[in-house]
């Protein structure tokens, strides 16, 4: 992997000096793992002239699933306690005698800017933008593998928990259960907080889990992560409880279903973020939930659960090859509950066989 990083770092380089800065700071946890193969608590990364350097604010700790800092990039960690290593960078390049550094100015907060400026007042400071983050959003089969398995490791959690008994069981028991079970099963931890919601609550975006009960015929939706090697995905599923679901369950379920199939179908090389959005919401549209709609379809996915691409209705920009995106409709209805049908998937052209599903759970809709 030491090659890899090693190229992802020449690449943001490139663009560097083509804004006319030799120098950046890294300072965004997951863009510093990105390009340095581990992010610990507090570091930052320099590129600097002629080396590339992780500061780290101590010594670096067996932190879990925090990554291996890649072999061929020299390590430091400050002397002092209390010390930062972004203000400890500023000085470092100024050493090297580069007169300005690019930096992340969308995660840099206003005293660390300051402070740098205090102890390198003749080093001009620009923006990096959003340069890494661009980089980040066409994945390598290395790490389209790492989430490949944490899809594994996230559906085999969720399947088991269908086997358990439910009814009477909390929301919050539920979840904890979810999460216990990822990290059982391999992962370095939970991509996000689990969610589940039953009856009224089912179907509501980042609900958080209640002490309210299971009971015979509600929905039950479900939407859990898994992070494997810092790499995040997610699935989200809608089930029924007990009893054979009612007529206007099945009609809103497969409605979802149909939106959600609809948003998978459209994931070709070069369709648009917002024509993807829009294949899966005029479906639920039509029928007559526009008011009850999420705000987006889907989302980029990788070291981060929520990433670029957005597929939003004014979203910019087109899919390519190798992107991972999730396409997650839902419909909920005030005070009866809803649906939620997430997967998380490979953007792969038609000659590869078109997008490849990572999270397999069954979207059947079972009553458990």
């Amino acid at each position: 992997m030491s090659e890899v990083y090693a190229v992802r770092r020449e690449r943001l380089r490139e663009r560097c000096t083509a804004g006319g800065s030799a120098t950046a700071l890294v300072t965004r946890p997951a863009n510093v793992r990105y390009l340095a193969g581990a992010a610990p608590r507090g570091a930052v990364l320099l590129l600097g002239r002629g080396e590339d350097l992780l500061l780290c604010a101590g010594p670096l700790g067996d932190e879990a699933g925090a990554g291996r800092p890649d072999e061929a990039l020299r390590v430091q960690a400050l002397s002092g306690p209390g010390g930062d290593p972004a203000v400890a960078a500023a000085d470092v390049v100024t050493a090297q005698g580069a007169d300005s550094l690019a930096v992340e100015e969308h995660h840099l907060t206003v005293t660390r800017h300051r402070a740098m400026g205090s102890v390198a007042p003749r080093l001009r400071l620009s923006d990096l933008g959003a340069a890494v983050e661009q980089l980040r959003v066409i994945k390598d089969e290395e790490e389209i593998s790492c989430l490949r398995v944490g899809a594994e490791i996230a559906d085999q959690a969720l399947g088991e928990l269908l086997e358990s008994i439910l009814v009477g069981r909390t929301e919050r028991h539920l979840a904890l259960e979810l999460e216990r079970r990822l990290v059982d099963h391999g992962a370095d931890g939970p991509a996000f907080a689990t969610s589940v919601g039953t009856g009224p609550n089912s179907g509501r975006c980042g609900h958080r889990p209640t002490d309210r009960r299971v009971e015979e015929g509600d929905f039950l939706s479900v939407c859990l992560g898994a992070t494997y090697r810092g790499y995040r995905c997610e699935v989200g599923r809608t089930f029924v409880i007990g009893t054979s679901p009612a007529d206007w369950q099945i009609a809103l379920y497969d409605l979802v279903f149909a939106a959600q199939r609809a948003g998978r179908e459209a994931l070709v090389p070069g369709a648009a973020y917002r024509d993807v959005d829009r294949a899966a919401r005029q479906v639920l549209d039509s029928a007559g939930y526009a008011e009850a709609l999420p705000t987006l379809t889907g989302h980029g996915v990788g070291l981060e659960i929520d990433e670029d691409p957005q597929l939003a209705p004014a979203a910019m920009g087109k899919l390519d090859a190798c992107v991972p995106v999730t396409v997650e409709p839902g419909v909920h209805l005030p005070g009866r509950g809803g649906v939620r049908i997430d997967d998380t998937l490979v953007v792969r052209p038609e000659a590869d066989g078109g997008p490849e599903l990572l999270t397999i759970t069954t979207k059947e809709l079972l009553a458990l």
